[in-house]
């Protein structure tokens, strides 16, 4: 198996996202998968969005934030002040501008 190098795209896999409400699209950083999701947006609200990461231990939410300007995105767990987030944040954010799942 060749490894991708540490920010190439993921290629997608033949029906890898069978539940993909909002599902807007995935990145790769070393092992680790980030997918990106919109939640049911609010109707009075901005939008939501949730970031989820698979490092091989199986998905889970990382990362929730709103998409207004002011709006200060909630980290959990090891990922508070991790040195990747204002990566990660970058790519969601990308992806939120051209998702995949068009």
């Amino acid at each position: 198996m060749t490894a991708e190098p540490a920010d190439s795209e993921p290629r997608p896999e033949p029906g890898s996202h069978p539940d993909s409400d909002g599902w807007l699209g995935d990145f790769r950083r070393g092992p680790a998968v980030f997918s990106l999701y919109r939640e049911t947006a609010h109707p009075l609200g901005p939008p939501e969005y949730r970031i989820e990461c698979n490092d091989g231990a199986g998905p889970r939410t990382i990362c929730q934030f709103f998409d207004e300007p002011e709006a200060v995105p909630e980290w959990f767990g090891a990922w508070k002040r991790d040195p990747w987030c204002p990566w990660i944040l970058g790519r969601a954010r990308r992806l939120i501008a051209e998702p995949e799942n068009t």
